[in-house]
């Protein structure tokens, strides 16, 4: 799913040069200097871990737009883009949303994928593939998921678990690195240079593995998004959208798409805890028994 993908690697580059900063400005040695002041370190953490979320969701759009090099519909070159810009209208209007910003990337595999600080301020691309291989009454399909997506203000509950996430890494992080360089000397104040590797390589392992809390959180949000799909555009297309899906994806994506759209590709063993989509069978199931 692109938006999570892009969302998490931006929010991790961003809590890394925050930290980067905080060091540089001495305020990490100085949290470090208090030792016992565990409220002190957590009051920099939570506005460290969501400062860190909370810009990745300001420039997820922009984000989006240059790492996928999407072309916003300004004025409709074509019956297909009109059709388009006419059908995410309408969905938006059954949603109880803003009109978003419609685009299209290019790209060979179906996908589709919803971004934005807000629900009335968001963007709605398509793959050129998508737009290829799929009728109008799947790819309507797939537009009202990527539409529930932003009627359920995915993207801000996602930036608030994230923040969440990032807060306790940044904390226990520095908690690990003042054990390490405490241990290492008897006489460090806890801010010597082991410290400052330990919180650097701890921040980023404990970053890998949280992330494994929001791909959960993003499977279960596909299910909901599939409904939403489904109540809007229908049920019946809504499955025939994701057995297209399905069949398009038996190949492999290209690397870097494997973790984008409303397909992001399947996983096996523990893999799977970092998928942020479920099977698409599974998809299909839930649909059909709801």
């Amino acid at each position: 799913m692109k938006r999570i993908f892009l969302f998490i690697v931006t929010n991790l580059a961003i809590v890394l040069v925050l930290s980067i900063v905080a060091q540089l400005t001495g305020l990490d040695a100085w949290l470090a200097q208090q030792g016992g002041s565990l409220s002190g370190l957590l009051v920099f953490a939570a506005l460290f871990g969501f400062g860190g979320s909370l810009i990745s969701l300001a420039i997820s759009k922009w984000m989006a737009v240059r790492a996928m090099g999407v072309r916003i519909i300004r004025q409709p070159a074509s019956a297909t883009e009109q059709w388009l810009l006419d059908t995410v209208r309408s969905l938006a209007d059954k949603a109880g949303v803003g009109m978003p910003e419609v685009g299209i990337f290019d790209s060979p595999q179906p996908n589709a994928f919803a971004t934005g600080p807000r629900r009335d301020n968001a963007l709605v691309a398509v793959s050129s593939g998508l737009l290829s291989s799929m009728n109008r009454t799947e790819i309507e399909a797939v537009l009202g998921h990527e539409l529930t997506h932003v009627a359920n203000g995915d993207m801000v509950t996602l930036t608030l678990i994230q923040g969440v996430v990032n807060t306790f890494v940044i904390f226990l992080s520095r908690i690990v690195g003042n054990i390490v360089d405490r241990s290492m000397s008897r006489d460090s104040d806890g801010r010597g240079i082991a410290y400052f590797i330990t919180v650097m390589v701890s921040q980023l392992v404990l970053g890998i593995l949280a992330s494994i809390i929001v791909m959960w959180f993003s499977r279960q949000r596909e299910f909901r998004a599939d409904a939403g799909g489904a109540r809007l555009a229908g049920r019946d297309r809504m499955i025939a959208a994701l057995e297209r899906l399905k069949a398009a994806h038996d190949e492999p994506l290209p690397a870097q798409l494997n973790a984008f759209g409303i397909s992001g590709g399947e996983g096996r063993g523990l893999a799977r805890l970092f998928m942020s989509h479920p099977p698409i069978e599974q998809r299909i199931a839930a649909l059909r028994a709801a």
